[in-house]
């Protein structure tokens, strides 16, 4: 087995992606989580709410309408969220100068406290 890296790194460069390089992929990843469940319940949604309807171009629309709706509703939520975590989790590591769990506790804690400030259930 050989013992060496696997990749050149630049001299002084960590080997791991730090919590800013992380909050990119969190960001996006959370996006189109969101986007993706957000449109299967649009889907879910629209075929409840038409059920009624014969198979046609109107009832095709409603269930688009829904699909997109709900999609991007809940893509913004995630993505705000995830935006709001790895902001703090940024701001907190930065702060305190120290990459460790507590960064990720505070980072969560307080993603919750000003999500749920805003009266949301």
């Amino acid at each position: 087995l050989q013992d060496t890296d696997e990749f050149i790194l630049p001299t002084g460069a960590n080997k791991t992606r730090g919590r800013f390089e992380l909050a990119f992929f969190t960001i996006g990843g959370c996006c189109m989580t969101g986007a993706a469940l957000g449109a299967l319940n649009g889907l879910r949604l629209g075929l409840k709410e038409t059920q009624n309807m014969a198979w046609s171009k109107p009832r095709n629309v409603q269930i688009l309408n829904m699909v997109t709706r709900q999609g991007a509703l809940w893509a913004n939520t995630l993505g705000s969220l995830a935006l709001l975590y790895s902001a703090f989790g940024v701001i907190i590591e930065k702060t305190r100068g120290a990459e460790d769990d507590l960064n990720t506790i505070a980072a969560g804690t307080l993603t919750g406290m000003l999500y749920k400030s805003t009266g949301r259930v």
